[in-house]
């Protein structure tokens, strides 16, 4: 099983050790509003009884949290976060304020993820390396390329669960101590 949207915005929280309501302004800085409340069941996870497993007549229940993180969410989340951390960047004269795509397939999430998170935070692709380095996973500048890049270009790779996982987990040490 993958990691959720809810999955990643609750680790980025952890990592970077972000309030609620922080979550709710930086919702809002990427175009969306949402309540403390809401933020609190995007990161609460359901409590499942298992009685009621048996009479849902295997209706598969979409997320385990109270409330589902989609794509766009995410995504604002994230615009959002580059905003928060680095201040509301003017377009260049003659480019138009680009909206941005909402996210077309799920798993395009986790380098969404490490794209987004490397601009909020000023990174290098040397800091990333570095920071997957500190949990134990080694990377080479060409890999890290290339989950940087545009899907759809023809060195586009699939930043797996593994990477994603791992780079807020390193995220944590090198932020929370």
């Amino acid at each position: 099983m993958g990691m959720s949207n809810n999955d990643i915005l609750k680790r980025v929280r952890y990592s970077m050790d972000i309030k609620d309501t922080d979550m709710v302004e930086i919702f809002k800085l990427g175009g969306i509003e949402v309540t403390k409340e809401e933020v609190v069941g995007m990161l609460t996870k359901l409590k499942k009884s298992p009685q009621n497993e048996a009479d849902n007549d295997g209706d598969v229940v979409e997320s385990d949290y109270v409330l589902t993180c989609d794509n766009i969410m995410l995504e604002s989340f994230l615009n959002g976060f580059i905003i928060f951390k680095r201040g509301k960047q003017n377009p260049k004269p003659g480019q138009p304020d680009r909206q941005a795509m909402p996210l077309q397939s799920n798993e395009s999430a986790n380098n969404l993820l490490l794209k987004k998170i490397k601009i909020a935070l000023s990174l290098t692709s040397e800091d990333v390396l570095d920071i997957l380095e500190e949990v134990g996973v080694k990377v080479t500048k060409g890999e890290l390329s290339a989950l940087l890049r545009k899907e759809g270009h023809k060195n586009y790779k699939e930043c797996g669960d593994r990477y994603a996982r791992n780079f807020l987990k390193g995220l944590a040490v090198k932020y929370r101590g």
